[in-house]
């Protein structure tokens, strides 16, 4: 068995594009030689900025062979009367090499055909694995590609060099203007190369030692952090690692250095959210916290090489981030001068969205929705969920925020603690914008909570008033991502809220604002999207589709309540009797649906009760439907559907004894009103008929 190496060498890619890239070509390697037939041991991928290399070991020499039979066409078009072989037969034949002889009858499910068998595979590897890499490598996605000189071929960026090798041979191909080789380079100032690789086992060796390159991810991440640890460690702190700059950072380099800088202790007076921006999102690097928490005057960096004069080029990124800590210290301090009142004066100039008005405005709606959400889910701190919808957005017209936006929510509380706003208040101006994103963390205070939930509720109402809807491939104000913190809000704090009612608060108070948008139409509309983000919610936690439908039928205005069905119905389907049971309430809905227009109400009259089977049916009714609407006042919705197995029995007597469309009006909408009294009572919990059973 063989070892194989594929190795993709280009300019440096972003460190965004590492991580897709490798999985992709793990996925696509490995599918692509499992459905060819050539055994192969793990696909291992390794990605830096400059290269991106792909390791096979025990690949097979030979591809297996296999016989497969193809079909041709039918027996009866093959022969003409005299039973010789037609043109369409002697076509099929020659196509696959072989002569009409070798052909036989062969019988499926349409008929008979004729059919030939012929032999595949044997080929070996190093054929086939030339015709595979151009066709994995063509087939890769990335975010962005380009060309460039007089070439055709579009990439990530222009490809400088391809080694394969199948152990010491050169697997021939050609990608684009790129012919396959043996040479390959390695660091551009440690190890430029080039460097020809006498086998593919040697690859990882000569890179490292020779080209000074740690060419696996997952290497340089724990050699940045063994190395940052140590020089935190030696300044007396802790270096403040954050997992998504750490990915970004080892993608950024092949020869990852940590770095200790500092910077004036003076800057410290300024927020550690502030300071720590400054470090991630602009320099790409770390705050150090000492052993109380708090940031040391000192950042963690990493180079991509080793310097020859390591203190100039410390002096260098301190140079460049006391800038930018220079001007948040500037902004903070004159914020500091500024107040909550002045700020949202300014919010009156800021435009929110089109025709919704100011940022102002929006203050003003959520404020009055906060309060009204508290009143429903924590009355005694109605006072402050209004504070807070009100000083929500004065942030952001703060000079720091205008230099650091992602700061937004934070600096409210920021500056809500300094300016004298409570606590409660504070930490809700924080947690306003979470969850923002599907793994984004949750607000932790109620208050927090309902101000994020007012905050989302307000936008999704106002932009689909204005029909502004996210389409398949645009949501530029992040509706979705609104809904979905929505439920995860509602779902987390276990908060019972009609959800419509909730949006038709948030519509009504635009009409106060003088900005009626149509109120029906857009509850309709803004229910339905609710629901199918609900719905991909949980299918995500791996709920059953059918089930998860049949929940979500039955209404989505509490969503909590939603899901608590959606539990119940699932516990329901585990059982013994399921499907009798889903059969039996599926045709008492289907009876009643294709009828509706014939049911007068879901009252029936015992005295028009007339046969045995119906009389049973009636009792059962009026000793379980009682207990039915119990269980629907208690949420017990699991109770409730095993109510379901008990009323079977006499519901399938019903229908085996008894004609419901009958001729005497009386007697048919009476039987119709008494199954409708047992199907709206089940409906409440799930729609049965869109289960398949």
């Amino acid at each position: 068995m063989a070892t194989f190496l594929l190795e993709i060498g280009s300019e440096e890619l972003p460190s965004r594009f590492l991580g897709p890239e490798e999985a992709e070509l793990r996925e696509r390697f490995t599918a692509a030689l499992d459905e060819i037939g050539l055994g192969h041991g793990a696909v291992g991928v390794m990605t830096t900025p400059r290269r991106a290399a792909v390791y096979i070991e025990d690949v097979l020499p030979v591809q297996a062979e296999r016989e497969d039979i193809v079909l041709g066409p039918s027996a009866r078009a093959a022969f003409n009367a005299a039973g010789q072989p037609t043109k369409a037969l002697e076509g099929f034949t020659r196509s696959h090499g072989l002569t009409a002889e070798a052909a036989f009858r062969a019988q499926t499910e349409k008929g008979e055909y004729m059919a030939v068998r012929k032999r595949n595979g044997g080929r070996p590897a190093a054929e086939i694995l030339a015709e595979l890499c151009p066709a994995v490598l063509g087939g890769l996605s990335f975010a962005k590609r380009m060309r460039w000189g007089a070439h055709s071929l579009a990439w990530a960026r222009p490809l400088h060099w391809i080694v394969a090798l199948l152990d010491a041979d050169i697997v021939p191909f050609s990608f684009g203007h790129i012919v396959s080789g043996r040479l390959t380079r390695g660091h551009r100032v440690h190890g430029p190369g080039p460097f020809e690789v006498p086998e593919a086992k040697a690859w990882r060796t000569i890179i490292t030692e020779r080209g000074a390159v740690i060419p696996d991810s997952r290497v340089r991440r724990r050699h940045i952090l063994d190395g940052g640890d140590e020089l935190a460690r030696a300044a007396g702190g802790m270096v403040l690692w954050k997992e998504s700059l750490l990915d970004e950072v080892q993608g950024l380099s092949e020869h990852p250095v940590p770095l200790l800088g500092n910077f004036d202790p003076g800057y410290l007076e300024v927020p550690a959210e502030v300071l720590l921006t400054s470090m991630e999102s602009h320099q790409k690097s770390f705050g150090v916290a000492g052993p109380n928490g708090r940031l040391l005057p000192c950042f963690l960096t990493v180079l991509n090489l080793d310097p020859l004069d390591v203190a100039l080029v410390k002096s260098g990124w301190e140079r460049v981030l006391r800038a930018r800590l220079e001007d948040a210290r500037f902004f903070w301090r004159a914020d500091l001068r500024e107040n909550f009142n002045l700020w949202l004066e300014k919010l009156d100039r800021v435009i929110f969205i089109g025709k919704l008005g100011s940022m102002g405005d929006k203050t003003r709606r959520l404020e009055t929705l906060c309060a009204s959400l508290a009143q429903r889910c924590t009355p005694r701190d109605v006072e402050d969920a209004a504070r807070a919808g009100r000083l929500s957005k004065a942030d952001l017209v703060t000079g720091l925020v205008g230099e650091f936006d992602d700061l937004q929510g934070v600096m409210g509380g920021i500056y809500a603690e300094h300016k004298g706003e409570n606590a409660t208040v504070a930490q809700a101006l924080k947690e306003q914008y979470l969850p923002a994103g599907p793994d984004s963390p949750l607000p932790q205070s109620l208050i927090g909570a309902l101000l994020s939930v007012a905050d989302k509720v307000d936008t999704l109402a106002g932009c689909f008033g204005l029909d502004i809807t996210p389409t398949g491939a645009a949501d530029p104000n992040g509706l979705r991502r609104c809904a979905l913190g929505i439920i995860r809000i509602v779902l987390a704090f276990d908060l019972d809220l009609d959800i419509r009612a909730v949006f038709g608060e948030a519509l009504d108070l635009y009409a106060d604002q003088g900005k009626n948008l149509p109120r029906e139409a857009t509850l309709d509309k803004l229910m339905e999207f609710m629901g199918g983000r609900l719905r991909g919610h949980m299918l995500a936690q791996g709920e059953a589709t059918l089930l998860a439908d049949a929940a979500l039928n039955a209404g989505v205005n509490r969503i909590g309540d939603c899901m608590a069905r959606l539990a119940a119905l699932t516990t329901f389907s585990r059982k013994a009797g399921f499907i009798e049971a889903v059969r039996t309430l599926k045709r008492v809905a289907n009876i009643v649906r294709k009828q509706e227009t014939l049911v007068p109400s879901a009252v029936w009259d015992k005295a028009l009760l007339t046969e045995e089977a119906e009389k049973n049916l009636a009792a059962v009714l009026r000793d379980v439907l009682p207990r039915l609407d119990a269980h629907w006042a208690a949420a017990e919705h699991g109770a409730a559907l095993d109510c379901l197995t008990e009323l079977r029995p006499a519901v399938d007597a019903f229908f085996d004894s008894v004609m419901v469309m009958c001729e005497d009006a009386a007697l048919r909408d009476n039987r119709l009103a008494m199954l409708s009294d047992l199907a709206s009572r089940f409906a409440r919990i799930a729609d049965f008929a869109a289960l398949q059973v």
